[in-house]
């Protein structure tokens, strides 16, 4: 029995995996075209906002994971920043 309007259990774990997929899926093209690390790391920022803007106005309102997902973009911005000015410091 679901506890939110229209999201049943599976359906939450689909939207748990399917920003993980994008990201893993950003991760994988930009090692296969070899672009530099804060542009993938750009990438990926714009990826978690989107999905966050997403479960906020697309679908019932999922207040925690859109949480989650900006504060992960702005941890990836961070990163990207970081990679950009000194690109030999980025572990990524």
């Amino acid at each position: 029995m679901s506890h939110i309007e229209g999201i049943d259990v599976i359906d939450f774990v689909l939207l748990t995996i399917y920003p993980v997929a994008a990201l893993f899926l950003v991760e994988m093209v930009f090692r296969v075209i070899k672009l530099a690390n804060w542009m993938k790391l750009f990438s990926q920022a714009i990826v978690s906002i989107g999905f966050g803007i997403a479960y906020l106005t697309l679908i019932t309102a999922h207040w925690l994971t859109a949480l989650v997902l900006f504060a992960l973009a702005v941890a990836l911005l961070y990163q990207a920043k970081i990679a950009k000015i000194k690109p030999g410091r980025s572990i990524y």
